[in-house]
């Protein structure tokens, strides 16, 4: 997938409209060439982390440098009319990357499992992975890698995609503000269960996540701060983008992975932190009772990092705020991310 990022940067936004191109693959004809603008109103009012004094949001789409008003994919890439890729969301803590070798990892096990190849070596995608951080100046950030079938026609078929597209973003996030580490999060159970294991294994970190959208949906429309998904039994999964994890007498309970859960890169660590400190822990299928009647619950992920549950389907938990074991893992958790 071929782009033309580079010779559009510093231009107005309107000149970059009609200079900055993607044009579909070379077996179509030039009636079927089209161009697809990503830029909306991000060109002419950023909202980007260079607005916040810490660096420019830094984009790279196969082999070819670009910022947020330029970067651009194919209407034709069947990651956009399918979801048909993978994804890994990494975070930077004061320049270093976190865990950078784990979460590579897992983006190359996700794109084997779906007959995928990444067009790099490992080694080339991490020391890209680095220099696109280094570019962007930002300290604070969150990377995003994108893999997808690449550019093809309408059809369902892999084999039009002849060469698979490769992109890796760098931006901040803030999911909560801080007040709400401490507070906890109000939340309720979906309706939308997670997809069965056995349709697409949840190890895979698929560009679909339209059932945990429709979760979040649910939750956004009930007044909630985030959901808690089930899977087809009945048996607790994760949030919608998050691992769970339950407090009770001092032990940490959390899914197992072969019960359809995303094995996370924080739930990881947490569990090996909490190991060290001395917790009991243990991955067991969990249900609803379980942490209605917690002493304490939280959710783990890479955007989320370690955020507490104060109430679950109204249900209090605990004493309805953070509780000290979620306060000691997250204050742990920030030692390590920044050791």
């Amino acid at each position: 997938m071929p782009t033309t990022c580079g010779p559009a940067v510093g231009l107005p936004w309107r000149k970059q409209l009609q200079t900055v191109r993607r044009v579909a693959g070379p077996w179509l004809s030039p009636r079927s060439r089209f161009t697809f603008d990503v830029m909306t109103a991000t060109a002419k009012t950023k909202t980007s982390a260079s607005a916040q004094g810490v660096g420019t949001p830094t984009i790279w789409i196969d082999g070819e440098w670009c910022d947020r008003s330029t970067a651009m994919v194919s209407v034709y890439d069947h990651g956009l009319l399918y979801g048909d890729g993978v994804f890994e969301g990494i975070r930077v803590y004061g320049g270093k990357i976190f865990r950078l070798e784990e979460h590579l990892d897992r983006l190359y096990d996700s794109a084997k499992a779906i007959w995928l190849s990444v067009p790099m070596e490992k080694s080339e995608l991490a020391a890209t992975t680095k220099e696109a951080v280094r570019r962007s100046g930002i300290t604070e950030a969150y990377i995003r890698h994108l893999l997808t079938r690449g550019v093809g026609d309408l059809g369902l078929d892999p084999r039009k995609c002849p060469k698979p597209s490769l992109i890796i973003i760098v931006d901040t996030i803030k999911l909560w503000p801080e007040e709400v580490y401490e507070s906890g999060l109000n939340v309720i159970t979906a309706g939308t269960p997670i997809p069965h294991r056995e349709s697409l294994s949840p190890r895979v970190k698929s560009l679909n996540y339209l059932s945990h959208i429709m979760a979040k949906v649910e939750g956004i429309h009930a007044g909630a701060d985030e959901v808690l998904m089930l899977d087809s039994a009945g048996a607790v999964a994760e949030g919608s983008g998050q691992n769970v994890f339950v407090v009770k007498n001092g032990r940490l309970s959390t899914p197992p992975a072969y019960a359809g859960i995303l094995k996370g890169v924080t739930r990881e660590a947490v569990i090996e932190l909490a190991t060290a400190a001395g917790y009991q822990v243990e991955q067991t299928v969990l249900n609803r009772y379980d942490l209605y009647t917690a002493d304490e619950a939280f959710f783990t992920g890479t955007a989320s990092e370690i955020v507490g549950i104060r109430q679950l389907d109204g249900r209090v938990i605990g004493t309805g705020r953070s509780g000290p074991v979620t306060r000691d893992l997250r204050a742990r958790f920030q030692t390590l991310v920044r050791s």
